[in-house]
């Protein structure tokens, strides 16, 4: 069975422009054009346009969009995947939802909040290990899995607060990341990372950009201190530069 560029146009709520402007860029091709002209599309390329539109939901670019859709991979397999993340965008927005109707009850009822309490919110075991899930994908099982347990469930959490305490403080006096009071924090927050796994130079970096990139670490930098995560970033690799191999 085929569909029109008009049909799939009512069926996707896509515009036909748009059904156009992705055939000609080679992110989805109709199944066959007839001699009048008219674009036809199948089920293949229906499955491949639900696949660019939850892609786009997530917020991906149409040049990402189309190495992911153009890599020949298992169709089902890719589907699992996007589910997974349309689930954790789901779980992301209802903890926000929750952050955020917590900090309305706290705003009426005149509590008294620190800059560092939200460090603790929703870092629960299912957070944790997709946490290390991904830490295993971008170093490898060999490194991670050779950590403790989680750093909150370890009781480390105030040293954390403290350091960001401390690296707020060090912004505050105009230091530069490279600044030895600063690199001896970072060396503080190196040593701390050593309890839960081993980093080198690569992973040490790679985690500050995870810490300044990923949207949950950046959202609690930033309520911390809108400076922060660029500042730590910019710390932490100059400490895997000059320190680590």
């Amino acid at each position: 069975m085929a569909w029109s560029t008009a049909q799939v146009a009512r069926m996707s709520k896509v515009t036909s422009r748009t059904l156009r402007h992705y055939d000609e860029i080679g992110l989805l091709p109709p199944a066959w054009v007839g001699d009048n002209g008219y674009r036809y599309y199948e089920q293949e390329q229906l499955l491949r346009l639900q696949q660019i539109l939850v892609l786009r939901e997530l917020g991906l670019g149409l040049e990402a969009i189309g190495e992911i859709v153009r890599d020949g991979g298992d169709r089902v397999a890719a589907l699992r995947m996007h589910h997974r993340w349309l689930l954790a965008e789901r779980d992301r927005f209802d903890r926000l939802a929750r952050t955020v109707s917590r900090t309305i009850t706290d705003v009426e009822e005149g509590t008294t909040m620190t800059k560092t309490d939200h460090w603790f919110d929703g870092f629960d075991a299912a957070t944790q290990e997709q946490l290390r899930q991904e830490a295993r994908e971008r170093w490898g099982p060999e490194v991670v899995d050779a950590s403790a347990e989680s750093t909150w469930q370890q009781g480390h959490g105030k040293e954390w607060t403290a350091m960001l305490t401390t690296l707020v403080a060090h912004l505050d006096a105009d230091r530069t990341p490279q600044d030895p009071a600063v690199q001896a924090t970072i060396d503080g927050h190196y040593r701390w990372i050593q309890a839960f796994w081993q980093p080198n130079r690569q992973s040490y970096a790679g985690l500050a950009d995870v810490y300044a990139d990923d949207p949950r670490f950046r959202a609690n930098f930033d309520k911390t201190d809108p400076r922060l995560a660029d500042y730590l970033r910019a710390a932490m690799k100059e400490y895997a530069q000059t320190e680590l191999s």
